[in-house]
Parts: structure tokens; C-alpha cells; sequence
């Protein structure tokens, strides 16, 4: 074999070459799939990954740049620099509840739900009387069910948290006029 000479069967150049371009012409095929299922999906999207045999193409934005993201898609280049997300300013401290009210509170962090199993009967509604130990909602942790009781007797005044919201630890989720 002299110098200069490719073995049989050996990758040439010009294979090479077109290889690469078989690979962005899979790749701008990808981005333009991917620019049509963002703008098909109706709220923001996180992460979007693609396959096309070998090739892979998967992109994932962040709260903070999730604008830039469809940008960055279609000019097929990132984003020069990551924009600051908004600051939410605090939630307004809620007032405090009337003399003698009570308050059931979460016992833990989790998500909130009113009912058992969705499309059941809430364990209790406004105007229901409660007794000590009764339950009155449930919160969801780590995939395991808790039940959140009342400590003491009382009417249901107000339900201070929607069903499947997520709730902080000590956070009221039912008010009380005692009984």
C-alpha cells in the first residue's frame, strides 16, 4: 500500500463530508419539528427531545430564559446571556382570623386535596360540623397520603386552600367557628 492510497472498505473524505451534512440535515428536520410542537403546545414548555435514528436533538429551558428558548431554536444559535427571571415580591401577609376562630393546620409540606380520590365527596364542606379527630383533608407527601384532623369541635367557617394546591408546613387550610 502506498502513501496516498485508502484501504477498501476505509471512510473517505468526501464519506465524511456527507455524513456531516446528513447530520444537519437531520438536525435542521429536528429544529423545525421542534419549533412546530412548541408552537402547537398551549403553555410554556420545558424540555423538548427529539430522535432521529442516531441523532439526537434535545433542548431545556429554564424559567429564566424560557423566552429566549424558541428564539434560540429558530436562529440555531444560544442565547448571548441568560435573562434574570422577575423577583415576585412576597405574598401579603394574611390577616388574622377572627376572635375565637380555629384553624386547621397542614402538618407537614405536600399538596392539599379536599377529598379522598378525585370525584369524591370532600371530606367536609362550609357549614359541616366537625368533631375532634375528624378528617378533614388529606396531604399528599412523597407519594404517601396523610390525613390532616381536627383537633377540636367546631363548624366549618371556610376552606382557606383549593384542592391539589401545594401547601407549606403549619399553613391554615380550614377555618373553625367553634362549636
Amino acid at each position: 500500500m502506498s502513501a496516498g492510497t485508502v484501504p477498501a472498505g476505509a471512510p473517505s473524505a468526501a464519506d465524511g463530508a456527507e455524513a456531516a451534512h446528513e447530520v444537519d440535515a437531520v438536525l435542521a428536520g429536528l429544529r423545525r419539528h421542534a419549533r412546530q410542537l412548541v408552537a402547537e403546545v398551549a403553555g410554556p414548555v420545558r424540555r423538548v427531545r427529539l430522535r432521529s435514528g442516531d441523532t439526537v436533538l434535545e433542548v431545556e429551558w429554564h424559567e429564566a430564559a424560557a423566552g429566549q428558548g424558541v428564539a434560540a431554536m429558530e436562529t440555531g444559535r444560544a442565547p448571548d446571556a441568560p435573562a434574570m427571571a422577575p423577583v415576585a415580591p412576597p405574598p401579603a401577609p394574611r390577616p388574622a382570623p377572627p376572635a375565637g376562630r380555629i384553624e386547621v393546620r397542614s402538618p407537614m409540606v405536600g399538596t392539599f386535596y379536599r377529598a379522598p380520590e378525585p370525584g369524591a365527596a370532600p371530606f367536609v364542606t362550609v357549614g359541616d360540623l366537625v368533631r375532634p379527630g375528624q378528617v378533614v383533608g388529606i396531604v399528599e407527601a412523597m407519594k404517601l397520603m396523610n390525613e390532616v384532623t381536627a383537633e377540636r369541635a367546631g363548624r366549618v367557617a371556610e376552606v382557606l386552600v383549593d384542592d391539589g394546591r401545594p401547601v407549606e408546613y403549619d399553613q391554615p387550610l380550614v377555618a373553625l367557628d367553634p362549636a
